[in-house]
């Protein structure tokens, strides 16, 4: 112990004496451990964390398919959940919107549709009051109940502890409020914060929805495994009730293989996109960290050439090789340990911040990121193997010290031949950073172009200059026949209001809501089962002005006009891709006609531009537009068009809509606006490669600046002679900075090709983002030529104002 504390205190004078080596030691580390521990905590909030309820090591969610989709159909769930025999129980969840009343102006909420056995299967226990049991239900219509969230009872109705047994409105339907949730607990989708659950079953249940086997609006079915069953065992016992399901339902199932996932933010049916990402986001990190831990043992070896004579008299005079390599590993532990405490202060103010954040306002989407006991464990761990690994460097070069060949050689040449040999180590380190700079620089620059590009792409609509008016007609009590009427009154009031150039109206947009696809079939198949489809479209009903107010071209036929109603013929516009796959080309499909799911004929009157309708990465898809009074829907999207300033414009059809009807809660928003939520994924994944990005830029500067520095330094002599001499100012530079230039440049190649590589990571995320791009190639070389000189430009100055005869007088 007391020669422990002999080797903190040498140490602590040791740093204390070098505030500026130590200021960037710290700092490097700090910025390496606090971009570790920020993206770990997202990974962790993502993917590792799982639900917060009793025993979530047995919880599973049900998959169906290739791509694991965990949708149903409610009857698919009532059986999967009466026929197994591998869970103790399956319950179901979706997510719904409604108009919500409390007792003031009605307000448009987010809330879980569940299954009566919800709360229990998941061990639940009621904060007051009590939740909803399999006992509440007695077939649609039945349980007229609402269940708070913790947080909801507290903004809507002020924590009141009276508020069991009062009745609220949900879409004009009297719900009685039974309980409240416990704090923390907001469902089985961690970053989806509703409202309140309401039972499945209860009023605003249709007939058709609980009884179309071909609807799977059921988001989400979860249930605990029975002691001793395996998850094999319960694929296996689920296949054999979908094969059955298959066999007995032929028109209306399309049930595929099952598997089970982790139900957690995204767990195990996180998509191949975003799960690849969040890899590539930590092996980024990671590599922050090796390159600051390369720039450290690049500063450390330095210092350790600097004390080279100390080292070498401490033993002579007969030191322990033990003791010097103790103390240096003390030194590197006190910068490791202030560093990662930096670093970690840094990362938690950060994801507080992220903590608060709400990325989509339209949506109660919560990332709850804040730093756990897993997260301070891999903290420490990183702070300890940085040590490890930047304080090996200067105990190789102490252990391999010759005492006498030091002290007897001063500062002769003998000493310049150690020294680049000691050199040489940390060429391979600083190379290996630069390229490691570059890799980001690349990635950043890849993700920043194609964030532009998407930003004025062809989206198949134009965004710019119009407003999107959404809401549920059935929030205000409005039923499917009502719509027409009231969403043409609508129409009508928003094209009253002064500047406005064109109203559309659609049951969804693209890209915005998520569409519905459905199988399609052509005209002579009689066969309607899911196997013998043509293809799948998307489909959106829209009312006569739509294509005008989304400027979605038509390239051949006709629009829709408000004589396609229930008593005309069935009609479609289609898209070139749909026309493609179902008639082969788009003049071929002109007065064709093709079959949908329930057997119905329609007739296409008009071909459209193809466009982006799921998602902006999405491959060319098929899509159909049918006239809304042929398919009512209570989903109103209103389009209007104008140049007007949207706040003003808002504030006018706000008012307007108000006349109409002061019950129905409505949500505006520009449709620029509206995409932010595909757009979240890219936009993310730009910044947090634009920060990693400039945080290898700052490394590499501080590690080609140490390695320039130290050249100039410890060869002044032999620069003041070749001054002395007539060396001209670039033979100089040459001489003192040629082999950070080397190195800088090698490293940038390097970098460049692996950045080029790993940037196909970043096309499933950034819509058109790609490496092949000249002004990325260009922006990287540009940006690492300039990293090179700043970090070079002190050096050289210092190189080019040596006085030889100071020099000289010195030596």
């Amino acid at each position: 112990m007391s020669t422990l504390l002999q080797d903190l205190r040498f140490a602590l004078r040791l740093l204390r004496r070098s505030p500026g080596f130590t200021a960037v030691a710290v700092g490097t580390l700090a910025l390496a451990i606090c971009a570790n521990t920020v993206v770990f905590s997202i990974l962790n909030s993502v993917i590792l964390r799982p639900l917060n309820v009793a025993r979530p090591e047995n919880l599973y969610l049900l998959e169906r398919g290739e791509n694991r989709k965990p949708s149903q159909s409610y009857p698919d769930y009532l059986d999967l959940r009466d026929r197994n025999r591998s869970f103790e129980n399956l319950a179901a969840f979706a997510f719904d919107q409604g108009g919500l009343d409390s007792g003031e102006n009605p307000t448009r909420v987010w809330f879980y549709r569940v299954s009566g056995n919800y709360f229990d299967m998941l061990g639940i226990q009621p904060y007051l009051g009590r939740v909803v049991h399999p006992s509440d239900e007695h077939g649609p219509g039945s349980a007229p109940y609402i269940v708070l969230t913790h947080a909801s009872w507290l903004s809507y109705f002020n924590g009141d502890p009276h508020v069991v047994g009062r009745t609220v409105k949900l879409n004009k339907h009297p719900l009685t409020i039974t309980g409240v949730t416990p704090p923390g607990f907001y469902g089985t989708f961690v970053p989806f914060h509703p409202v309140f659950f309401v039972p499945m079953v209860n009023q605003l249940a249709s007939g058709p929805e609980l009884n179309d086997r071909g609807n799977r609006w059921v988001d989400g079915t979860i249930g605990r495994l029975k002691p001793g069953v395996t998850p094999a065992q319960a694929i296996a016992d689920l296949n054999i009730i979908g094969a059955d399901l298959k066999k007995n339902y032929p028109a209306d199932e399309k049930l595929a293989a099952f598997t089970l996932g982790r139900p957690s933010l995204f767990g195990d049916v996180c998509t191949p996109a975003v799960s690849a990402f969040v890899a590539g986001l930590m092996l980024l990190a990671g590599l922050i960290l090796v390159a600051a831990c390369a720039n450290l043992g690049s500063l450390f070896a330095a210092r350790a050439a600097d004390r080279s004579r100390e080292i070498a008299v401490r033993v002579a005079v007969g030191a322990g090789r033990a003791r010097i390599m103790r103390q240096f590993f003390t030194e590197a532990l006190l910068v490791s340990l202030v560093g990662g405490a930096a670093g970690l202060w840094g990362a938690a103010l950060l994801l507080g911040r992220l903590s608060e954040w709400q990325p989509m306002p339209e949506y109660p989407l919560h990332l709850a990121v804040s730093p756990d006991p897993r997260v301070y464990a891999v903290a420490l761990l990183l702070t300890l193997a940085s040590a490890l690994l930047f304080g090996a460097i200067p105990v190789r070069q102490a252990l391999h010290t010759d005492p006498y060949a030091i002290i007897k050689a001063g500062s002769t040449g003998q000493e310049h031949t150690r020294l680049s040999r000691r050199i040489s180590a940390r060429d391979l380190l600083l190379g290996a950073q630069i390229a490691i700079c570059a890799v980001l620089v690349t990635s950043s620059l890849v993700a920043v172009r194609g964030m532009l590009r998407s930003l004025h792409s062809n989206f198949g609509f134009e965004p710019q200059n119009t407003l999107l008016v959404e809401t549920d007609l059935g929030m205000g009590g409005y039923k499917t026949d009502d719509a027409p009427a009231m969403q043409k009154r609508m129409i009508e009031a928003m094209e009253a209001i002064p500047g406005v150039m064109a109203v559309g109206l659609s049951d969804g947009v693209p890209v915005g809501n998520g569409a519905g696809e459905w199988n399609v079939f052509t005209d002579q198949t009689t066969d309607l089962r899911p196997s013998n489809a043509a293809t799948a479209a998307f489909e959106f009903d829209v009312a006569p002005g739509y294509f005008a107010a989304a400027q979605t071209a038509l390239l051949m036929g006709r629009t829709f006009t408000w004589h396609d109603d229930k008593n005309a013929p069935r009609v479609a516009v289609v898209n070139q891709e749909f026309a493609r796959r179902i008639f082969g080309s788009a003049d071929k499909a002109m007065g064709s006609y093709y079959k949908m799911r329930d057997g119905a004929r329609l007739q296409v009157v008009g071909i459209a531009q193809d466009g982006k309708y799921d998602s902006l990465t999405e491959a060319p898809q098929p899509a159909m537009f049918l006239p809304i009074l042929q398919s009512p829907s209570s989903m109103t999207w209103l389009v209007v068009r104008s140049k007007r300033d949207p706040q003003q414009l808002a504030a006018e059809m706000r008012s307007r809509l108000k006349n109409l009807d002061r019950g129905l809660p409505v949500y505006l928003q520009t449709w620029y606006h509206a995409l932010d939520g595909p757009l979240f994924g890219p936009r993310m994944a730009t910044i947090s490669l634009g920060v990693m990005g400039v945080i290898g830029a700052i490394l590499a500067v501080t590690g080609i600046f140490g390695l320039a520095a130290y050249s100039v330094s410890k060869r002044k002599r032999e620069l003041g002679i070749r001054i002395a001499l007539g060396a001209r100012r670039k033979e100089v530079l040459q001489a003192a900075l040629g082999r950070a230039v080397k190195l800088l440049a090698i490293g940038s190649a390097a970098g460049l090709l692996l950045g080029i590589l790993a940037s196909r990571v970043l096309a499933f995320i950034v819509y058109q983002a790609t490496s092949r791009d000249p002004l990325v190639l260009a922006g990287v070389v540009l940006a690492m030529a300039l990293l090179g000189l700043v970090a070079t430009w002190i050096p050289a100055r210092r190189a080019l104002a040596i006085e030889p005869a100071i020099l000289m007088r010195e030596e």
